[in-house]
């Protein structure tokens, strides 16, 4: 007998978006349901027709089959299909997951109503129980219900099958930038409700206190039966239903026999308004009453009062223009692929809050549940994104009538199951598929059904971002440069606000102008912030031994972003891929692991609620920059960082200062008369426990110089004389490798994927060949003059070498010729002798840093081992850099080592490889650190930018043409 499933074809059928499924609602029965998880029998089949055999694996539940011990592993495209055939065809070769166990309903329930919840499944869903078939659903990334009142009985076991099927016609809609998965990937479970229930709750909280609870009421048996009623409290406060909202119901003729509508309305007094900074949140209780008093259902919702609007250019929260500093998030876990638990969610968000972020974009779907309670409890905006990207065939499925279903479908049961949430406040209509007639078909049932929120989408942006008659009240470009936004902000056309839904790719040794992006958001009206692309690095974890994922099990984590011996960090192409888009899957601000980059610290400072404006006479003017809180949570120490080696620290007094205002403070102590370099850093923690983090974690370090080097003195002569080699290269009992000149760089993933690194290969940069030219030696004086030929064009060098008291000075010029507009550095190399291990220094730290990257790091003297300076980006590239150092020292555990003194603060990077060692490789397990130091001294060097994805770097942070200097001095320790 066919099954009458199966003889749908659904996975080749888009008109199908479900069958059997039950309307998708915003009440959560998650408390008091059974869990079906756990260990089910499976078997992957080759086709969804190819009927299931009589032997059976086990596999996990949620979980999905390419991170398993199958042959369909994970796979990774960005833009492209896995598959050659066009929307809506899927190819003949299309893995079939069949999930099946035996449940038992609690005899508890018998005479309830009882539903199956499938959390989530990839891509088509097919259930049956006992043989029968129940229903039918699509969309990967949100729950389909089923009832199955009919088909179970307490006290009998029954048996589910769920059929995964991988590719379907939605899989043309479902194609966004991560690993290509089948599986269930969100949690399976039984709930029960009485047959009078509780359909769905719509509650609207706005920033006067006024509560709105809007009940649909249902019957399972048919008709509802007379004198039902709903009660509630908020917090203990009682609730009763809305008598006028019945008398106009029913004046009006809007009285059903199947669907009841009930209605509870109050006015909360001196109401506690919710916001990303003070996340306040009531509990609200809605009970069903049978007409003799007794409770058939209830449901709870944690409630936010708050409103969101677009006033002319300003999008609003409870009145007030609010930056958005946000950040997409795709759902991901490194043993799990898109499996992800709610304490994974909670540690996210909790990071994202530490680092100054107050805004999620759920790219490109909508994410578990649980993840909209955490934001709604930690305080986080959100930018809810429907389950719709056709990026390979966009603009074809656009129009397309087929698909029309499919978009408001998805759009419309996100909508219904978020709806309730504070944390929601933005709509987002899916991403990069374009944009037709499907995306203004859904836009307008979001407009009908929640005209509390605004709506984007980027595609509208094809038609202009002033465009008032697309289905976008936000502007929301993805990677627009820095000058385009300006442009349009000053146009005086702007009619919307720009949010960019996507900028600063954060994709390897990346994020470079980030600062400078949010110093223009803040000076200019119109401009509200953006999201980072994005938050993960998605490496999954990877057996070395056979190339395949580690599983649930693994245990090759290691710590700070780097995977144990034997395992390594899989991207692109590594599971055997012909067809891949290679790293550009790992382009997050955090490593797989969740470790955070070096970018983090960089926009914590960015965002960071309390700043010194300026050093003015004797004292510093601090702002709070919070939208609706004062500094009261915070507490401060202070930290001077003389040029002399000397840190004094002390406690610090913040001034009582509500949003947006600024005081003046004396200095806390008396400016040591040294005439030296001098730096005052706040080290701002929290004063007290807050839900996402602990008393005295570190919140931001804004600092400032109080005063500027004074003028070098002399060297004073003496000092061992200068030995060279044949080559006219510095011999010295410290270094296994002279200083020579240095014009490459291991290439960035920007570097690579934005031109520069072939032009700079095309050039011969990566292997200049060194000549040298002449020695003059001038009483103890040594000048080497040396040329280095890349291709067609010479670059000349100049080192004079002069002996002073316990070391040596060496002064060095470059010469540029002007083809060589866009060079990666200037500057020297050398390598050390082994044994140098800990790296002191004065200048910016500790975090990495590089020219156009370097808010994050505090000018003051750090400490670390030399392999912590290292950062090890998913595939080796140039990393480790400090910027702005102007000394340091290595030395060994006997305190030997070396100083080195430099004429200005300078690019500087020491680590355990050369250039080649990075280029040569694609993972850090074929790496072999060597044993001593190499030394990176740059006069110039490149500033990072984001052009994997996105804008390069501003020309202010390229090295120009020309003549370049820089000085130094090497002492023994």
């Amino acid at each position: 007998m066919t099954d009458p499933l199966l003889a749908l074809r659904p996975w080749q059928s888009p008109e199908v978006t479900s069958w059997g499924r039950l309307p998708m609602n915003a009440v959560d029965r998650r408390t008091g349901a059974v869990s079906l998880d756990g260990d089910w029998r499976f078997q992957l089949l080759p086709a969804p027709e190819v009927p299931p055999r009589d032997t059976w694996s086990t596999s996990a539940v949620p979980g999905v089959w390419t991170m398993r011990d199958t042959d369909d592993l994970p796979a990774y495209l960005n833009v492209r299909m896995p598959f050659a055939q066009f929307p809506p065809h899927t190819p003949a070769a299309n893995p079939t997951g069949v999930h099946e166990r035996e449940f038992d309903v609690p005899a508890a329930w018998a005479g309830r109503r009882i539903v199956l919840q499938v959390g989530a499944a990839e891509s088509v869903l097919l259930v049956h129980v006992d043989g029968h078939p129940v229903g039918i659903s699509k969309d990967s990334h949100l729950a389909a219900e089923f009832d199955l009142s009919h088909l179970v009985r307490p006290g009998t076991p029954s048996t589910l099958r769920l059929t995964v099927v991988k590719w379907s016609d939605a899989s043309h809609i479902e194609d966004q930038d991560q690993w290509w998965h089948g599986g269930i990937t969100r949690s399976v479970l039984l709930y029960a409700t009485d047959p009078l229930h509780l359909a769905d709750m719509g509650v609207r909280a706005g920033r006067d206190g006024r509560l709105r609870v809007d009940c649909q009421i249902r019957d399972a048996r048919g008709a509802l039966p007379a004198g039902w009623y709903v009660t509630g409290d908020l917090d203990g406060r009682p609730l009763a239903q809305d008598k006028e909202f019945d008398r106009v119901n029913a004046e009006d003729e809007r009285v059903s026999d199947f669907l009841g509508e009930a209605r509870i309305e109050t006015v909360v007094p001196e109401v506690r308004t919710w916001n990303a900074e003070t996340p306040e949140l009531y509990t609200l209780t809605v009970r069903l009453h049978r007409a003799d008093g007794t409770v058939a259902d209830t449901a709870r919702q944690r409630v936010g009062f708050r409103d969101v609007e677009v006033v002319g250019r300003d999008l609003l929260v409870n009145g007030e223009r609010v930056y958005v500093r946000g950040v997409n998030r795709h759902d991901f876990h490194p043993l799990t692929g898109r499996t992800v638990s709610a304490d994974d969610m909670r540690a996210d968000l909790v990071l994202l809050k530490r680092f100054g972020f107050n805004a999620i974009r759920t790219a490109h779907y909508p994410n578990d549940p649980a993840l909209y309670d955490l934001a709604d409890e930690l305080g986080l905006y959100v930018v809810d994104e429907a389950d719709i990207e056709s990026h390979d065939h966009a603009h074809e499925i656009a129009d397309d009538p087929r698909y029309l279903g499919a978009f408001v479908d998805r759009v419309a049961r996100m909508v219904l199951r978020d709806k309730n949430h504070p944390s929601v406040i933005i709509w987002s209509l899916g991403n990069e598929s374009d944009y037709g007639a499907n995306h203004d078909a859904a836009a307008g049932w979001v407009r009908r059904h929640d005209p509390s929120r605004p709506l984007q989408y980027e595609g509208a942006a094809k038609r202009g971002w002033a465009d008032p008659d697309v289905a976008s009240d936000i502007a929301c470009p993805m990677y627009a440069s820095l000058e385009e936004c300006l442009a349009h902000a000053l146009s005086g056309s702007q009619t919307k606000p720009l949010i960019q839904c996507e900028y600063s790719h954060a994709m390897g040794n990346s994020n470079g102008t980030l600062a400078d992006h949010w110093a223009a958001i803040e000076a200019t009206p119109g401009l509200q912030g953006g999201f980072i692309w994005e938050f993960w690095d998605h490496g999954i974890l990877q057996r070395v031994s056979d190339g395949r994922p580690a599983g649930p099990a693994g245990t090759g984590l290691h710590a700070d972003g780097v995977t144990a011996p034997g395992y390594r960090w899989a991207y692109g192409g590594d599971f055997g891929e012909a067809d891949h888009d290679g790293a550009f899957i790992a382009d997050g601000v955090v490593f797989p692991d969740r470790t955070p980059k070096p970018v983090l610290f960089e926009h914590r400072e960015i965002a960071a609620p309390l700043r010194i404006e300026c050093f003015r006479h004797e004292g510093i003017v601090l702002g709070n920059h919070q939208h609706f809180r004062g500094l009261e949570w915070l507490a401060a120490r202070w930290e001077l960082a003389l040029a002399d080696g000397r840190t004094l620290t002390g406690e610090a007094q913040l001034p009582a200062l509500r949003p947006g205002e600024t005081a003046a403070v004396p200095l806390p102590f008396e400016l040591p008369d040294d005439g030296g370099e001098a730096w005052l850093t706040l080290r701002v923690t929290t004063a007290e426990d807050q839900p996402w983090a602990p008393r005295g974690t570190e919140v931001c370090t804004p600092r400032v110089r109080l005063r500027a080097a004074g003028e070098p003195a002399a060297p004073v002569a003496g000092g061992d004389p200068v030995r060279l080699d044949d080559d006219g290269l510095l011999v010295h009992p410290l270094l296994t490798a002279a200083p020579v000149l240095s014009l490459w760089r291991a290439p960035t993933d920007n570097d690579e994927l934005g031109g520069m690194a072939a032009r700079w290969r095309s050039w011969g940069l990566d292997a200049p060949v060194r000549r040298l030219l002449s020695v003059e030696r001038d009483g103890e004086r040594v000048t080497v003059v040396a040329e280095y030929t890349a291709k067609a064009e010479v670059v000349r060098h100049r080192q004079v070498f002069t002996p002073v008291a316990g070391g040596l000075r060496i002064d060095e010029s470059a010469e540029l010729p002007a083809r060589f507009d866009d060079v990666a550095r200037v500057g020297s190399v050398f390598e050390t002798v082994a044994g140098l291990d800990l790296l002191e220094w004065f200048g910016q730290g500790p975090w990495e840093s590089y020219p156009d990257r370097a808010a994050g790091a505090a000018v003051g003297h750090h400490a670390l081992p030399v392999d912590a300076l290292f950062t090890p980006y998913l595939r080796p590239q140039e990393s480790g850099g400090r910027h702005g150092v102007r000394a340091f020292t290595l030395s060994a555990p006997d305190a030997t080592g070396l100083r080195v003194e430099l004429d200005a603060p300078r690019q500087v990077s020491v680590t355990r490889f050369r250039a080649a060692d990075l280029t040569a490789v694609t993972h850090h397990d074929e790496l072999v650190p060597r044993a001593g130091c190499v030394v990176h001294l740059d006069a110039a060097h490149r500033g990072l930018g984001t052009a994997s994805c996105g804008p390069d770097t501003f020309a202010s942070y390229l090295v120009p043409t020309g003549v370049h200097r820089w000085s130094w001095t090497l002492r023994a320790l």
